[in-house]
């Protein structure tokens, strides 16, 4: 009798072993640690960087995402006011802790180390716009800094009483009957170098610092643009990785450019499982590059894309490295180089705990800002007579990877995949391409127009309302005439 009783506790012994070997492989505490990260930073970055309301957020952009809804019930997160400072947990296990720090933003830091191990606030002012207009450029308000200075705390949306243009801000803030909240926080609509329409939500406003998510790729592509220009990186060259220095590494071989393109052939596949390296990276490594440049290659350089927000911080650290090689020098250079020339003010560009500018997902900036960088590539590099970014490189960034409808840090709409066209069928040309960011923060470009429109919000539906953005893209076409025109 006892043997036979043996016999049947066998399975559920194999059971209970292949139970704690999945847990010894696959980490589950690490997914949730991404969990606690990611509302610990989030909530840290829009409280005292944006000033928004952490239980909004919390509410609209945090619980309702998949994956993260599952366990939002589960979590407990404070906000620390005098500190500046947000811990999240699931009722005190499993901790993440981020803090806010002047020039960096909002940092995750390790609890054990604690706040000091965060790097001294910055000091540094952002440098003045370029000079005003001449008599013949003035168009007001207008986000090209040398046509008008950066606005002022008191900034005011700007009203059309143009009746299409109206009617496209209405739709584009409606919530539909049925289906996940669209919650648009603002929309601004910028053609041939004027704001021409916006609209923010309550609590939202021209100033309001606004979270790019993956638009902040954008960034990091106008940083190595200026770069480039400057002589300092050859994209086509290989990637000034020094882990990868080996002669007999076979990724030595990857250059700067496939890493943009994220082509690169890295394991470094980005799922948002909570499982896959950019999300470990983003949420439980606090020296991000050091963790992405480690990883194995599974293709050759150049003939594998897919989506890798891990490859663009890679990214961001040649980026440091190539002026100066700390965090300092690189919010400086990018204050110098980029925000103060196209008149950025309301700009915070977020680090990780190591120095490196988090170039593939944490920068705020107001929806003007993110306009601004709109209107740079919008204009091939120039801002105000000025070259910001190498002739051709807007054209470069928007040149389709592989057989993908993606560029280097742009989404695009050139070449023939099936999304870009379908996108075209909707109102987005061909010749356009666009930032693109999680809950549908997006910039579009659209050069032969003269237009760059931008809209943010905490979008859940399926690919986060891109059928509302390409419905307000149509309708701001239409409106001003330049639909058909390309």
């Amino acid at each position: 009798m006892n043997i036979q009783r043996s016999v049947r506790l066998i399975p559920l012994l194999l059971l209970v072993v292949l139970a704690c070997l999945a847990c010894l492989v696959f980490r589950p505490d690490k997914a949730l640690r991404v969990a606690t990260g990611s509302a610990a930073h989030d909530l840290c970055s829009e409280t005292f960087v944006a000033h928004l309301d952490p239980t909004r957020i919390f509410r609209e952009s945090l619980a309702p995402r998949p994956g993260f809804r599952v366990v939002a019930p589960l979590m407990t997160w404070t906000v620390d006011r005098p500190a500046q400072a947000v811990r999240a947990s699931f009722h005190g296990i499993l901790e993440s802790r981020a803090a806010f720090r002047q020039g960096f933003g909002c940092v995750l830091f390790d609890a054990a180390a604690g706040v000091a191990s965060l790097p001294a606030p910055l000091p540094a002012p952002l440098p003045a716009p370029l000079p005003g207009p001449t008599a013949d450029q003035a168009p007001t308000p207008a986000l090209n800094a040398a046509a008008n200075p950066a606005p002022s705390a008191t900034s005011s949306p700007v009203e059309t009483a143009d009746p299409g243009l109206k009617q496209a801000l209405d739709a584009a803030f409606a919530e539909p009957g049925v289906g996940p909240k669209r919650w648009t926080t603002a929309v601004v609509v910028l053609h041939a170098g004027r704001i021409v329409a916006e609209r923010y939500a309550p609590g939202y406003g021209p100033d309001t610092p606004i979270l790019g998510f993956s638009m902040t790729k954008s960034v990091t592509n106008a940083l190595v643009g200026i770069l480039v220009r400057e002589g300092r990186l050859v994209v086509e060259a290989r990637a000034p990785i020094d882990a990868w220095s080996d002669a007999t590494d076979p990724r030595r071989a990857i250059t700067l450019e496939q890493l943009m393109r994220m082509d690169s052939g890295l394991d470094l596949d980005e799922t948002g499982s909570g499982f896959d390296p950019s999300n470990l990276m983003f949420y439980v490594e606090p020296d991000m590059a050091a963790y992405a440049e480690r990883a194995r290659p599974i293709a050759a350089p150049g003939t594998r894309w897919h989506y890798s927000s891990a490859s663009t911080h890679l990214v961001a650290r040649v980026v440091r490295d190539a002026v100066g090689g700390t965090g300092q020098a690189v919010q400086e250079f990018a204050r110098h180089e980029l925000f103060a020339p196209l008149g950025m003010e309301h700009v915070t560009l977020e680090m990780d705990a190591s120095g490196t500018p988090i170039g593939a997902h944490y920068m705020l900036a107001s929806a003007r800002d993110w306009a601004r960088l709109g209107w740079l590539y919008a204009e091939d590099g120039m801002v105000g007579g000025r070259r910001i970014l190498p002739p051709g490189w807007a054209r470069w960034s928007a040149t389709p990877t592989l057989d993908t409808d993606y560029g280097a840090g742009f989404w695009t709409n050139q070449g023939q995949h099936p999304h870009a066209l379908a996108r075209i069928r909707l109102g987005l040309p061909a010749e356009a391409f666009f930032a693109s960011g999680n809950l549908g923060q997006r910039i579009a470009i659209i050069p032969s127009e003269h237009l760059v429109i931008v809209r943010t919000g905490h979008s859940h539906g399926e690919d986060y309302d891109m059928e509302g953005f390409l419905a307000l893209v149509r309708a701001c076409r239409l409106a001003l005439g330049t639909a058909g025109k390309t």
